[in-house]
């Protein structure tokens, strides 16, 4: 769990600047917080972004009139480090919590809430009526076989997937795990790290002798609630908690939407004086030698040729691209010698897995059945649903009654579509096959005329970051930055999903950069 990153009051005074500078490469959230700490710390800062509106995947879109998150909405609360940081930025008086109703999982041809005592769907009690309600007695009795099972100690790098199955069986892989590490991680179970996606599960076990034991040892001990309290629909990989690293973990937003996060940034930078400019993309970086004092060490070339000058530079890129402007530091080498170094072989694209691309469908929708909630917050899709292609539906006025508040009776629907590995372009996501979906997963039917607005956008260059073998490939990267003086790679691929690692790490190697430039 990270440490909470020091938030200094949005109010305090603008330090005196240095003559030392740092190039921040993206504007997104970890982008701008970077930005933010280094120009605490009297550096001058430039921050560069190809895309022209900052935020990255916390963005926002109108929709009938309606002013509404079209990436991330909303964030887990674990270790309450975006808490701190969002009081530190002055908004820690707008800090919301979602309806605590829960959220339903369809399977074909039913549906059901998800249970409660879960993590990331394991079930604690496998004989509970919401278990059997969704595994039948048969999946429910091969689940509680896991309490009498032999335990073997877990090897040390293990799938998910693969525990779960041995323990309790596929039908709680697929018809409760898969579905929410899909939603949460982008990634089937069978390609995630359990050390990853649930810590301290596997020393659980260990102590508990059983998978199921562990679940509730978990949830007694690290105050997880009982029932995920959202379905987790359409969330940006890599930036949201919901329903958090584990299912179950509790989440928040902010009153009005997350994109004012990016908006309280954006002030803040403003007011420090750093200099952020968007519709502006990077070519490449290198270093290069000098010997004067204080001189830039560091060259950034923008896509029209410009060249600046820095002493430092920090990535914080959507991982493809940040794997590129590393790959290309490498191969420029310490001192421009021309010789590739460590840096280079880490960040080989080939070496990486594949970006996932998440597509939303927003609709705005009149329609008074839906105000009893039919669903609670939201829909999870299982595996294998052939009724409908999203695989999640979020009933976001049902989830957030600040929303609900200022809709004037309408309704907002998101759904997601395209899984882990299997992205679903936006051009073939209808509007039809929205309302068809949305009617099959809320239970009620939908027409076209109870239709006042409809969005689609599209999230991609994201990353899988629990799969097995990630945290290997990204502490050679760390290692490798290391023999690059005045370089920082930050970002959810580096750092982990979720805005608290986000924030914090960007925090951390923003005061960790700008310490080594005044020592230098």
């Amino acid at each position: 769990m990270p440490d909470t990153p020091e938030t200094p009051s949005a109010s305090a005074p603008e330090p005196p600047r240095s003559s030392q500078s740092v190039i921040v490469i993206g504007a997104g959230i970890g982008g701008l917080v970077a930005a933010r700490e280094l120009a605490l710390g009297g550096l001058r800062v430039t921050v560069l972004d190809r895309a022209v509106a900052a935020g990255g995947c916390v963005q926002t879109h109108t929709v009938a009139g309606i002013r509404l998150d079209s990436g991330a909405e909303s964030f887990a609360t674990r270790g309450g480090t975006v808490e701190a940081y969002l009081t530190g930025l002055g908004l820690g008086d707008e800090l919301v919590t979602p309806n605590r109703s829960g959220a339903w999982l369809q399977l074909d041809g039913f549906a059901a809430p998800l249970p409660k005592n879960t993590v990331l769907g394991i079930p604690g009690v496998p004989l509970a009526n919401d278990v059997r309600a969704i595994l039948g007695w048969s999946g429910s009795l091969r689940a509680q076989l896991d309490r009498v099972m032999p335990f073997l100690r877990v090897r040390k790098e293990t799938d998910l997937g693969d525990l779960v199955r041995r323990r309790m069986g596929s039908k709680v892989l697929d018809r409760l795990v898969a579905p929410i590490v899909s939603g949460v991680h982008s990634a089937h179970p069978d390609l995630v790290d359990v050390h990853s996606v649930a810590p301290g599960l596997t020393r659980a076990m260990t102590n508990q002798g059983s998978l199921s034991g562990a679940v509730m040892s978990l949830i007694a001990n690290q105050g997880l609630v009982a029932r995920p309290a959202v379905a987790g629909a359409g969330e940006r990989p890599g930036i949201d908690g919901a329903p958090g690293a584990r299912a179950g973990s509790a989440v928040a937003g902010i009153d009005g939407g997350m994109y004012r996060l990016v908006e309280a940034l954006q002030a803040e930078c403003a007011r420090l004086g750093v200099d952020v400019r968007l519709g502006l993309g990077v070519r490449s970086i290198q270093r290069v030698a000098s010997a004067v004092p204080g001189a830039a060490e560091w060259m950034t070339v923008l896509d029209d040729g410009t060249v600046l000058g820095s002493n430092g530079v920090i990535i914080a890129a959507g991982f493809r691209a940040a794997l590129e402007l590393a790959q290309g530091a490498g191969q420029a080498g310490p001192g421009h010698s021309g010789e590739p170094d460590a840096l280079t072989g880490a960040t080989q694209t080939a070496d990486w897995p594949g970006a996932s691309a998440v597509t939303l469908a927003t609709l705005v929708l009149d329609a008074p059945a839906l105000d009893a909630a039919p669903r609670g917050t939201g829909v999870l899709v299982a595996d294998g649903v052939t009724t409908v292609r999203a695989k999640a539906l979020t009933h976001a006025t049902a989830k957030w009654p600040w929303l609900a508040r200022d809709t004037g009776g309408l309704h907002v629907v998101r759904l997601s579509y395209g899984r882990g590995g299997e992205p679903v372009p936006v051009g073939e996501v209808t509007r039809r096959q929205v309302l068809a979906d949305a009617s099959t997963l809320l239970g009620i039917p939908l027409s076209e005329e109870q239709v006042r607005g409809f969005a689609l956008t599209e999230w991609r260059d994201s990353l899988a970051f629990a799969t097995v073998g990630h945290r290997a490939r990204v502490d050679a990267v760390i290692e490798a930055v290391h023999g690059h003086p005045g370089l920082e790679v930050v970002g959810a691929w580096i750092s982990g999903t979720g805005l608290a690692y986000v924030i914090d790490g960007a925090a951390v190697k923003a005061r960790d950069l700008a310490a080594s430039l005044f020592s230098a």
